[in-house]
């Protein structure tokens, strides 16, 4: 099935990619057919979330910045490669979380990403290798972020 198709089925619009914080390429394309999506955080079209998961945010609120996280980061990919239907899988996804010193769900919070990919994807080609960890802050103070690495199609 067209990717964008299947998108349009879930209600999913992809936002304009993230600008850059600093200096770095948001999408990288390597050895061949691989393109590495530097990490992307939660906000879209100027809204601002700041703060931690356990302390201003719930766990289900978490779910929700690491789904924006993953809207970023296929717009990232989209800018680099043109067509999401270049996507063969999504191969790895690495989400941050910060959070209070006693939360321990950040897995639950990456699925929000996670189930993204694989509602568009499918579960054989959307869902990753995955790590989620939790760490004191991150950039601009907000609370999630999300890279992924990604593998194209072979000759396209």
């Amino acid at each position: 099935m067209n990717v964008y198709d299947r998108m349009a089925e879930l209600s999913v619009t992809l936002p304009p990619p993230p600008a850059k914080g600093g200096l770095y390429t948001p999408a990288v394309r390597f050895a061949g057919n691989l393109v590495y999506v530097s990490g992307c955080g939660p906000n879209i079209g100027g809204s601002n979330h700041i703060g931690k998961l356990g302390a201003e945010y719930s766990i289900e609120e978490g779910a929700d910045f690491a789904r924006g996280c993953m809207l970023n980061v296929l717009a990232a990919l989209e800018s680099r490669v043109g067509d999401l239907n270049r996507v063969k899988r999504c191969v790895k996804v690495l989400t941050f979380v910060a959070c209070a010193d006693t939360f321990y769900a950040q897995p639950q919070v990456a699925n929000g990403g996670t189930k993204l990919l694989a509602d568009i994807f499918g579960d054989e080609n959307g869902l990753p290798a995955r790590s989620a960890i939790g760490v004191n802050v991150l950039p601009g103070n907000m609370p999630v972020e999300t890279e992924a690495l990604f593998e194209l199609i072979d000759g396209i």
